[in-house]
C-alpha cells in the first residue's frame, strides 16, 4: 500500500503554476451533472485520478484514497476521480452508481466528476497536467 500511495503522490501536482491554459481553466461536470470549473482547486494540492469498480484493486485504491482525502484534506489537498471506463471495461455502471458505490462502500468524501474518456483525440483537461519525470505502474 506504500508503494501506492507513493506512486499517487507522485502524480500530484501542485496548483500554484499557472499558465494562460492550465488545467485550471477547465470546466468539467461533476458526478451529479452540475458544472463545475477546476479553478475553485486552485491553490490546493489536488491528486487527479481515474477510478473503476470493477478493477481488481478497487478495493485498495479507493481506500487509499479516502485516507488520503481524509488525512490531507484539512491541508489544502484534494482527490478529484474521475470515472473512465476505457481500460477493461471495468467501470460500466452510471454516474448515479458509481457515486452511490464509493460513497457506500468506501464513505468517499473526495469530489467526484461524471464518466470521462481518460485517452482519445478530445483536448481534456488531463493534457495540461504536468509531465511527471517517471510513470509508476499500475495494473
Amino acid at each position: 500500500q506504500q508503494s501506492l500511495l507513493s506512486a499517487l503522490l507522485l502524480l500530484a501536482f501542485s496548483a500554484t503554476q499557472q499558465k494562460e491554459t492550465d488545467f485550471y481553466t477547465f470546466k468539467v461536470v461533476n458526478i451529479r451533472g452540475k458544472l463545475v470549473s477546476l479553478e475553485k482547486y486552485r491553490g490546493s494540492v489536488s491528486l487527479v485520478v481515474n477510478v473503476a469498480s470493477e478493477c481488481g484493486f478497487t478495493d485498495s485504491h479507493y481506500k487509499a484514497l479516502q485516507q488520503l482525502q481524509k488525512d490531507l484534506g484539512p491541508y489544502h489537498f484534494n482527490v478529484l476521480a474521475f470515472p473512465c471506463n476505457q481500460f477493461g471495461q471495468q467501470e460500466p455502471d452510471t454516474n448515479k452508481e458509481i457515486e452511490s458505490f464509493a460513497r457506500k462502500t468506501y464513505g468517499a468524501t473526495f469530489p467526484m466528476f461524471s464518466k470521462i474518456a481518460v485517452s482519445g483525440a478530445e483536448p481534456y483537461c488531463f493534457l495540461f497536467l504536468p509531465e511527471p519525470q517517471c510513470l509508476p505502474m499500475f495494473h
